[in-house]
């Protein structure tokens, strides 16, 4: 059984490394860095290993929900320990630990401050171990649980735009619903949400999703440069699969989502949803979702989220398959993949196999 002490430095590694495996996604480094730093400011919140709690022990997600690019959003730590508060209150029993929804630059360090300000122990686990666009694809294969009803918790915006609520239902109605209130509130808000038992969690979801993330943000910051990315790369047994200038670039903030394409070179073309989905050069597919797909600062070896690409860049786009991360089982759900075809309009199902 392993806890770890988290400290300053962890937080980087953890943000940073998050950033990478958020595969263009999963929040914005500044975000992560004050979240994570305010944790350590309130108390000292520690890493629990999984194996530490009973099989019925009841976990809970906590994430952020919308669009990162969205012009009016707002939250602040009060929103996220309000969450929990409320989701408590909801289903009437207490939570015996809390754990992010995915890894990225902010949300890899999801629920660091609400276990230093609430005690509840933070478990090295993620829904999945990748950021993904859609709240149904970080619950971990509950959409195939018969009956399975749905608590979610979700809070953020201010002034006109303030939203706090409640609600219960199927998992997909519940998600919709706390996605529109996201767009409510400005285009982000804190959620906790569908309560499990860890053993379901350890069944469904990414063990040691957190501490890989940490490994990977020490691997990127350890060196600069081309050096930081061959390290990045080496480690999770990816490539660079391309370098270059950032020849034509479209976002859409639309319904809770990023939406849109990069283009390197007039030659190889990513299309994002949040994050990256596919990589294609003269129609031939290079990588699809949930491999990872990332861009990195092609001088720095900094993570370039898709929200903060612009035309002129120099990228390197890293890719990873899928079988060197850690992802739930909602990865390889194909019914989930339907909505990500809908909107950037390129097969993914087929990609699957």
């Amino acid at each position: 059984m392993t806890r770890i002490k988290l400290d300053e430095q962890i937080v980087k590694y953890a943000v940073y490394g998050g950033a990478v495996l958020g595969g263009g996604g999963g929040g914005w480094i500044k975000d992560g860095l004050q979240i994570g730093r305010l944790a350590l400011e309130v108390g000292q919140p520690e890493l629990v290993t999984i194996d530490e709690f009973a099989a019925d022990d009841l976990f809970v997600t906590v994430s952020l929900v919308g669009a990162p690019a969205a012009k009016e959003q707002f939250v602040k730590p009060v929103h996220y320990t309000r969450t929990l508060e409320l989701l408590t209150q909801k289903i009437g029993r207490p939570i015996q630990a809390i754990h992010t929804n995915e890894n990225g630059a902010g949300t890899t360090v999801n629920g660091w401050f609400q276990s230093a300000i609430t005690g509840i122990p933070l478990v090295d686990f993620a829904c999945n171990g990748r950021a993904h666009p859609t709240g149904t694809m970080g619950s971990m294969n509950l959409t195939e649980v018969e009956g399975y009803v749905s608590h979610q918790a979700a809070v953020g915006g201010q002034g006109d735009h303030y939203v706090e609520m409640v609600i219960s239902g199927s998992l997909d109605k519940a998600s919709t619903i706390v996605r529109k209130a996201s767009v409510e509130a400005g285009g982000l808000v804190a959620v906790a949400r569908n309560p499990v038992t860890a053993a379901y969690a350890k069944a469904n979801g990414a063990v040691g999703a957190i501490t890989q993330a940490i490994a990977v943000g020490e691997a990127l910051l350890s060196k600069q440069g081309e050096a930081a990315i061959g390290a990045v790369v080496s480690l999770l047994g990816g490539q660079v699969a391309a370098m270059g200038t950032v020849t034509d670039f479209s976002l859409e903030t639309t319904g809770g989502f990023d939406v849109g394409t990069v283009v390197i070179d007039d030659a190889y073309e990513m299309t994002f949803w949040n994050e990256y989905i596919t990589l294609e050069k003269d129609g031939q597919r290079y990588a699809t979702f949930p491999d990872l797909i990332m861009t990195l600062d092609a001088k720095t070896g900094k993570p370039v989220i898709t929200a903060t690409v612009e035309k002129g860049q120099q990228l390197a786009v890293i890719t990873v398959p899928r079988e060197n991360l850690l992802l739930s089982t909602t990865m390889s759900n194909t019914k989930l993949m339907k909505s990500v075809e809908d909107i950037i309009h390129k097969p993914v199902i087929p990609y699957l196999s």
